[in-house]
């Protein structure tokens, strides 16, 4: 018999019902989590790729934090410079620094991103720890973190084939190098390379390997890994956990991810954002905003990404105008995401009042803030007082902007504007037109009844128009009665687009207002025989 599935919303439900409510996650601490242990002082006083029979002298003590003002008066960033210094210092006066210490530092120094201190820290190794498995394992966490991955795999392939087998550390450090650049092939190249040399995944392996796997929106990898991880005795890892909720979302399996967010005990906020902003890239609304209620009710904090997914897709002004509100008392108003996602939904309402009223209020603007805006004015002259503004404020226009500014002109009759702004797009701000800017300026012309003009644009492009290009070009033709310039728009269309049956009753159209009764006939009958009059 086969048995019914439950729906991915009852499945939400229950599982956000069946948690304790009120109750705070803990978030877990992935930095601390994935720390190996510190090495035993034999392992220092011999270390694994060293000289088996050297015996090192005793470090003297350190006063790397003696004589200082409180940690909690120093940045992070300040603690390492002074604790760098004092290597330094000791260095220069003979001291040995045991290897502990250094994997220490380098450590940090991968948390903080702070390649230079790294590199730093780098020549106070002695030749006898070079080949030391644990500092060249650090070492390439560090370049692999901070986006130097042919650094990172140089020291990767020096590190001895026994000394890689036996720990999925250095493997980790430069499947997330990759996977954190968008090189999701390598990263999963690179995962099945780690298989082929018979080294065993820890449970850090799979989240790194899965993202790569729904960068890839490959549900078929993604699956794989997950076997994997389950005959690897990590299934039930709360890492792995979100990283399939993640990856099954991203990839579409939305029935797959609301499973196993289900079984997820305890959730932290990665958990309930990759849920919400799986429902929501798949236009799921009403499902997401469960999401979000649930993760109010299990007292746990939506962060600026999910505040932001939500202001994306609000189906109302009353529902948004209620997330602004507790935008305000949470505190996040002067995100600079939110900022943005508050200006586009006010400017999706239709209430460029509202989107220039947040717009005043952010301390921090960027391109997207500016972009926002002029699409909110899309059907107002203040658009282009805006990207004005822009440039006065120093901010370099995208290819988004100029996609907002020639919709804007093109619904204001901004014709000589708009020519003016797509010319610009080369001259001043070197940016070849994409089909997106071409489909623009085409409704622009073709709107004000340039539809010649228009057609020349189109002919002079240097790559094909696609169906944007040529659908508004037909558009204009049915608006204006150019039958000829219509013929030769439906033709392209006809073959880009064969089951479209908009670009049929255009074309009909165009016949019927030019009288051409028998044609228009020709292309009913092509309608009827192709079964698009359904």
């Amino acid at each position: 018999m086969e048995l019914l599935r439950p729906s991915p919303v009852g499945l939400i439900r229950q599982s956000i019902c069946s948690s304790t409510p009120k109750s705070r996650r803990r978030k877990m601490k992935w930095e601390q989590q994935r720390r190996p242990r510190p090495p035993r002082r034999a392992e220092q006083e011999n270390p694994p790729g060293g000289s088996g029979g050297v015996v090192y002298p005793k470090s003297a003590p350190t006063p790397l934090l003696v004589g200082r003002r409180s940690p909690q008066a120093q940045s992070r960033e300040e603690l390492l410079e002074q604790v760098l210094a004092d290597l330094e210092a000791s260095v220069d006066r003979g001291v040995c620094i045991e290897a502990g210490m250094l994997a220490s530092v380098l450590e940090t120094c991968s948390q903080l991103g702070s390649v230079d201190q790294g590199i730093r820290l780098r020549r106070l190794i002695p030749p006898a720890l070079r080949k030391n498995f644990s500092l060249s394992s650090k070492l390439v966490r560090l370049y692999a973190s901070c986006g130097l991955l042919d650094e990172a795999h140089r020291l990767f392939d020096e590190i001895p084939q026994g000394h890689r087998a036996r720990s999925a550390f250095p493997w980790n450090s430069l499947i997330s190098g990759y996977a954190d650049l968008g090189l999701y092939e390598d990263a999963v190249a690179l995962y099945h390379q780690m298989e082929e040399d018979g080294v065993e995944p820890d449970q850090f392996t799979f989240p790194r390997v899965l993202k790569a796997c729904a960068g890839l929106r490959s549900n078929e990898l993604g699956e794989a890994a997950h076997r994997h991880a389950v005959r690897a005795g990590f299934g039930s890892d709360p890492f792995v956990l979100n990283a399939l909720v993640d990856m099954y979302a991203k990839c579409g399996d939305i029935d797959k991810a609301c499973r196993i967010f289900a079984k997820i005990t305890h959730r932290d906020a990665v958990t309930w954002n990759s849920m919400l902003t799986g429902f929501a890239r798949h236009g799921l609304f009403s499902e997401a905003l469960e999401v979000f209620k649930g993760m109010l009710s299990a007292g746990t904090m939506p962060d600026p990404v999910a505040v932001s997914t939500i202001l994306a897709g609000a189906p109302s002004l009353r529902l948004g105008a209620e997330i602004h509100g507790w935008v305000l008392r949470r505190g996040l108003v002067d995100d600079l995401s939110v900022g943005n996602a508050l200006i586009g939904m006010y400017g999706g309402q239709n209430l460029p009042g509202g989107a220039r009223s947040v717009f005043a209020s952010m301390p921090e603007k960027d391109v997207v803030s500016w972009n926002a805006m002029i699409r909110a004015h899309r059907r107002d002259e203040r658009a282009l007082t805006i990207f004005r503004q822009m440039e006065d404020a120093g901010v370099e226009p995208d290819r988004v902007t100029f996609v907002s500014l020639l919709a804007a002109c093109a619904n204001t009759g901004l014709v000589e504007e708009g020519r003016e702004l797509f010319a610009a797009m080369e001259e001043r701000h070197r940016m070849k037109p994409g089909i997106e800017h071409y489909g623009c300026i085409v409704n622009l012309l073709g709107r004000a009844g340039l539809v010649e003009e228009a057609y020349e644009t189109v002919k002079k492009m240097e790559f094909d128009g696609g169906p944007t290009v040529w659908g508004a070009l037909l558009y204009a033709c049915s608006l204006h009665r150019n039958v000829a310039i219509a013929e030769a728009a439906a033709a392209a269309l006809f073959e880009l687009e064969p089951d479209n049956a908009h670009n049929f009753e255009l074309l009909v159209k165009v016949y019927g207002d030019a009288g051409r009764w028998e044609d228009a006939e020709r292309v009913r009958r092509m309608i009827r025989e192709r079964g698009l009059d359904s």
